[in-house]
């Protein structure tokens, strides 16, 4: 896992984007990202039942496996939006980019790449692209049925529950949720 400031320059999202300043692991930490380097699936279970996780899937975004919609999905992903559920995510092949929003509303670019998992709260605002290889084999771990339902950003998300839940949560107004 590398986490750096998105450089907000014209290009394709799937190039690294780097700005050349790094973010810490505590900056991330700050922001309610959790990371692990996982070679072992036993490791993945472990959390996953430390977390109350009871159900996965598998996803792998590539064009030979999504075909002509492929395009149409990684933009999908890419668009700003938040979750109502926490969100964790496996690597297991490949790699890809997750950014997030910081305190200041700019990117924070988090570099995936096989066997790191993240886990990212509840309401944060970010998104999702490939890396210039186009192959992301994912897990996707839920705490119940699987669901995966983007709430794109905008004036009504801004005012979601789990959207102030989590801003109070980052700012230190109530206590994290582990």
């Amino acid at each position: 896992m590398k986490a750096y400031w998105f450089d907000n320059l014209p290009g394709d999202r799937r190039e690294d984007h780097h700005s050349g300043r790094e973010v810490s692991p505590e900056y991330l930490s700050r922001l309610g990202i959790k990371y692990f380097n996982f070679p072992n699936l036993d490791d993945v279970n472990a959390i996953a039942s430390e977390r109350s996780y009871k159900n996965r899937d598998e996803i792998t975004i590539s064009p030979k496996t999504m075909g002509d919609v492929y395009e149409e999905k990684v933009k999908m992903f890419f668009h700003e939006h938040l979750h109502e559920d926490e969100e964790i995510r496996y690597i297991l092949d490949g790699g890809g980019f997750f950014d997030v929003r910081s305190e200041g509303d700019d990117w924070v670019r988090i570099k995936l790449e096989k066997h790191d998992l993240m886990i990212m709260p509840a309401g944060i605002y970010h998104r999702f692209t490939t890396d210039t290889q186009n192959y992301t084999k994912a897990m996707r771990l839920f705490k119940e049925d699987p669901k995966w339902t983007p709430l794109n950003r905008s004036g009504e998300t801004d005012q979601n529950t789990y959207r102030q839940d989590y801003l109070k949560s980052r700012d230190g107004t109530v206590a994290a949720n582990e």
